[in-house]
């Protein structure tokens, strides 16, 4: 497992960032878990992962060359993907629920979606809790 070169110390400003951003993450996470909306529809769609995103954005310079620079590429890729592959299940699902299959295959695809999205918030937390850059994929 490869992981991002770690060529420049990050600054604990940043490494408090980054948490901050995990925890918008997370909160995303737990309004969709513990609230009207589903877990990965909150994910996408609610203000503290958007949020915690355009951050990620607004700050990916800050840390380029730094151990941190793996994290802002997982917590943008698990954003980007979650919505890509929540596109898809809908683009298979809609048709189907004619024949009402879909329904189906819309909440086991938007529950595997979000067990895999706390997966991937919860991973990149430990990470850097522990101070280790992220696996590069």
């Amino acid at each position: 497992m490869n992981t991002a070169p770690a060529s420049l110390a990050a600054n604990d400003s940043l490494v408090r960032l980054t948490h901050i951003v995990y925890a918008l993450h997370a909160l995303g996470l737990a309004l969709g878990a513990f609230g009207a909306a589903s877990v990965l529809g909150s994910f996408l769609f609610g203000w503290p992962s958007i949020i915690a995103v355009i951050i990620n954005y607004v700050k990916r310079g800050d840390v380029r060359g730094t151990w941190l620079e793996s994290h802002f590429t997982w917590q943008i890729r698990t954003f980007w993907f979650a919505l890509a592959w929540a596109v898809l299940v809908a683009l298979v699902s809609i048709p189907l629920a004619f024949i009402v299959v879909g329904i189906g295959t819309w909440i086991v695809g938007m529950f595997v979606l979000g067990i895999w999205a706390i997966y991937r918030i919860a991973r990149g937390w430990l990470r850097l809790n522990a101070r280790q850059a992220m696996p590069i994929a």
